[in-house]
């Protein structure tokens, strides 16, 4: 099972991919939010690039914003391996993932606790990854919604049902009390932030989420 870190919850995120540097994580997971789709504000295109710089780590940027194509059309995409929009905006989709394919990067739908979750139906046969969220987007240190593994698992169903080649993500309240029931779930990657980076040691902290 993959490990992403969130490094949402932080003022100083260039410590913090210094830190994660020296783990074996295997992606830093970028929360980028709007005001609009989530009540938070987080993340600037420039904020990002800058970021990356640094980092020897891939990242996912996770877009919970109303208008993804005018961030993925600023980031600098070199050393980003997803980039995740949600199903729930008002926008095409389709439109979306092909734009995100066109730079060669691969591409995700997020999906919030509350969504059904045949609102991905449509879009499965163009997605590298499906995020779903085990907490209201919008702000760090939530607690884990625990049917999100039911999701988790009719999701995986119908990933192996269609031979698709999608890695199914889970993101929100994950920890060393909750990792061993996601990990049954069949996830492939699990993102988490304040109980990695809240902690004085973050790669014993990875280790109890693998």
């Amino acid at each position: 099972m993959k490990v992403s870190v969130s490094i949402l919850g932080l003022n100083d995120r260039k410590k913090a991919i210094s830190l994660l540097n020296n783990t074996n994580c295997d992606y830093i997971h970028i929360d980028v939010m709007d005001g609009s789709f989530v009540p938070n504000k987080q993340f600037t295109t420039e904020e990002i690039n800058n970021l990356e710089i640094i980092s020897k780590k891939k990242f996912d940027v996770h877009l919970m914003v109303d208008n993804p194509r005018e961030y993925i059309e600023n980031l600098d995409i070199s050393n980003i391996e997803y980039i995740i929009v949600h199903s729930e905006i008002a926008k095409d989709i389709n439109e979306l993932l092909d734009l995100i394919k066109s730079y060669n990067v691969k591409c995700g739908l997020s999906i919030k606790p509350n969504t059904d979750i045949s609102i991905l139906t449509p879009y499965l046969n163009k997605l590298d990854l499906i995020l779903v969220m085990s907490v209201e987007p919008g702000f760090s240190g939530q607690e884990f919604i625990s049917n999100s593994l039911d999701r988790v698992s009719k999701l995986k169903q119908i990933i192996k049902n269609n031979n698709l080649d999608i890695v199914m993500a889970i993101d929100g309240g994950i920890n060393g009390s909750n990792a061993s029931l996601v990990k049954k779930s069949g996830i492939d990657m699990v993102v988490s932030g304040s109980y990695v980076t809240n902690s004085l040691d973050y790669q014993d902290k990875i280790n109890d989420l693998r």
